[in-house]
Order: C-alpha cells, then sequence, then structure tokens
C-alpha cells in the first residue's frame, strides 16, 4: 500500500478517506507577524484553528491538503502544534508562491545554473520532502508553485522548472495556483511538461473560476486534475455557476479528473475578518457541504462521480508513481 507523509507522519493512501485538496491553515506575512507582535496572538488563533479543524473533521473530512509555502507563511512548527490536537490528517507542501520574481534570497543564487536540476530552491523542495522541513522531520508530500494572470515571467518559469524537477527526483504531486482568465493552465502544463513531469500528477487550482466547461474539458484531456476549489468565493464566480460547471463536466465522463475544495483558511491576514464577512460570507470548510453537494446532487452529479473527486482522485495522486 502507497504511504503518503501528514504533519503527524506517513499514512496509507487508503486511509485518506474524504480529501480536501485546497486548504489552507493559515496565511501569514511572517515579517509582519514577527515585527509588529501586535497583529497576532498566537495562542488565540492556534485555539481557533485546532477548534474550525476538529469542526471540519466532524463533517466527515479525514484529510486536508495544505498548499502555504513560501511566500504565504509557513511556520510547519505552528502546524504541528495544531495537527497534534485534532484527528484530521495535514498533508503540508514545498514550493514558493509568486506571481512575478523569485524572492531576492535566490536572485543571485543559482543564476549561473545548468538548467533547473541544479537550482539551489530546486535542492531545498528536494529537501523538504525527503528529509523534513526546518529540521523538524515532519516532510512536505507535494509540491506548489503558481502563474496568475501576468503569465510566464521569468521569476515564475524558473519556480515552476525547479518544482517539476523536484517532482522527477521524488515522485511528490505538484499543484499549481492558476488563473483561468488567462487561461495560464496551458503554459503551465507546456513548461512542467518539458521538464519530464508526469501530468497526472498535477493539479491545477482554481480551475473552477472559469465556466469554459471546453477549456476545462482541454485541460483535462492532459491527463491533469482539474481543481475546483475555490467554492465560497462567490464574488470570483458564482457558486451556481461553479456547480453547474462541475455538473457539466460530469456528464462529459470527466469526475475522474476533478478534486474538491474551498481555498478557504482558518486565518488570512491579506483581509480583516470583518470585510471576508462582507465580500465571501461563504468561504468556509463548511460550504462544501452545507451548499455545493447538496446542489451538485440536485444537478445529477452520483454519489459515485462525488466520492471519486472526494475519495478516489487524491488518493491516486498521492499514491501514484515513484521518482523517474
Amino acid at each position: 500500500m502507497a504511504q503518503v507523509e501528514t504533519v503527524r507522519g506517513p499514512i496509507d493512501t487508503a486511509n485518506l478517506g474524504l480529501t480536501l485538496m485546497h486548504e489552507h491553515v493559515f496565511v501569514l506575512n511572517e515579517e509582519i507577524r514577527r515585527n509588529y507582535p501586535q497583529t497576532w496572538d498566537e495562542e488565540q488563533r492556534t485555539e481557533d484553528a485546532v477548534l474550525k479543524l476538529n469542526a471540519l473533521r466532524e463533517r466527515g473530512c479525514v484529510t486536508i491538503a495544505d498548499p502555504t509555502v513560501i511566500g504565504l507563511g509557513r511556520d510547519i512548527e505552528r502546524i504541528a502544534k495544531v495537527a497534534a490536537r485534532t484527528e484530521l490528517n495535514i498533508i503540508a507542501a514545498t514550493g514558493i508562491y509568486t506571481y512575478n520574481d523569485v524572492p531576492l534570497y535566490f536572485t543571485y543564487r543559482g543564476a549561473d545554473r545548468a538548467g533547473a536540476a541544479s537550482d539551489p530552491m530546486t535542492r531545498m523542495f528536494i529537501a523538504d520532502l525527503t528529509e523534513g522541513i526546518a529540521g523538524t522531520g515532519i516532510k512536505a508530500a507535494f509540491l506548489k508553485c503558481a502563474i496568475d494572470e501576468p503569465g510566464l515571467t521569468p521569476g515564475v518559469e524558473r519556480v515552476m522548472r525547479a518544482v517539476a524537477q523536484a517532482h522527477v527526483a521524488t515522485g511528490a504531486p505538484i499543484t499549481v495556483h492558476t488563473h483561468p482568465g488567462s487561461r495560464s493552465g496551458r503554459e503551465a502544463l507546456r513548461v512542467l511538461g518539458q521538464e519530464g513531469a508526469d501530468l497526472t500528477r498535477v493539479v491545477l487550482g482554481h480551475s473552477g473560476d472559469t465556466a469554459d466547461v471546453d477549456h476545462l474539458a482541454e485541460l483535462a484531456d492532459s491527463g491533469c486534475l482539474l481543481g475546483m476549489d475555490r467554492f465560497g468565493l462567490d464574488i470570483l464566480l458564482p457558486r451556481e455557476q461553479r456547480v453547474a460547471t462541475v455538473a457539466a463536466l460530469c456528464a462529459r465522463g470527466y469526475a475522474d479528473r476533478m478534486v474538491l475544495s474551498h481555498d478557504a483558511s482558518c486565518h488570512i491576514d491579506w483581509f480583516t475578518p470583518d470585510l471576508i464577512a462582507q465580500f465571501a460570507p461563504d468561504w468556509h470548510y463548511g460550504h462544501l457541504f452545507d451548499g455545493v453537494l447538496p446542489a451538485l446532487r440536485e444537478r445529477g452529479v452520483s454519489e459515485t462521480q462525488l466520492e471519486m473527486m472526494l475519495v478516489g482522485n487524491p488518493r491516486r495522486y498521492f499514491g501514484g508513481p515513484g521518482p523517474a
């Protein structure tokens, strides 16, 4: 039986259960948090996260994949403290989140590299996957990169190629933040493919931000998974259209090419809590269970298809082939 690393240690992929494939625990600016401590209450935020994740576990969710990487405030020791107080499995990621440039740390490191395989960030990603993060021994189990509306900038391409090479070296799957409005998923598949990535082990995140079923089917035909993973962010696309898109793809036979999620978090410091309540009141872990799944059933999506998107596809994603 294949195993996957979680924050509490490895488990059989058969035990992943219902899995939400794109949920954050914390999204933070760590420099602000550390230098302006009045913006953060460690005890209160930890307690709040434990309560929210335990509530999610009670709804039947067994596992979340947390794609919080460099650029989003990853602190694996904080996540470990939360994980120790919940039965929910949390799967950690490695990678870099940027829409434009690489972090300045890398600008003059590896500038003369022979290729992505020798890039210092590639070595860092591989170490996170094989040795553990920040000396904790807690291993990441998937890779994360991003390509948004600015497109394939030099920095975005460098990170993406490093992620692909870490995938080739370790077999760890990849999640890409994409921008369907500019069809950046096509570029992601092209670049990852050039580096030898197995596209069946790639999730194109935020694919559900478009209702263009033909375009999504084209992407899925590459073998990748579509991240229909922003339920609750109606400001980007209303729930009715998101549900209709998933149902239409299921009707075309693509249930084996989709995963479902919210891209929510216990706490994100990009917005004040009162602002989130105004622009995205349904952007929380319970929305899938309260509104989305009943709506999908009403549109004819079968229990078998729902189980495929929530259980089978995540299990296959994390339990696929090893390194090349």
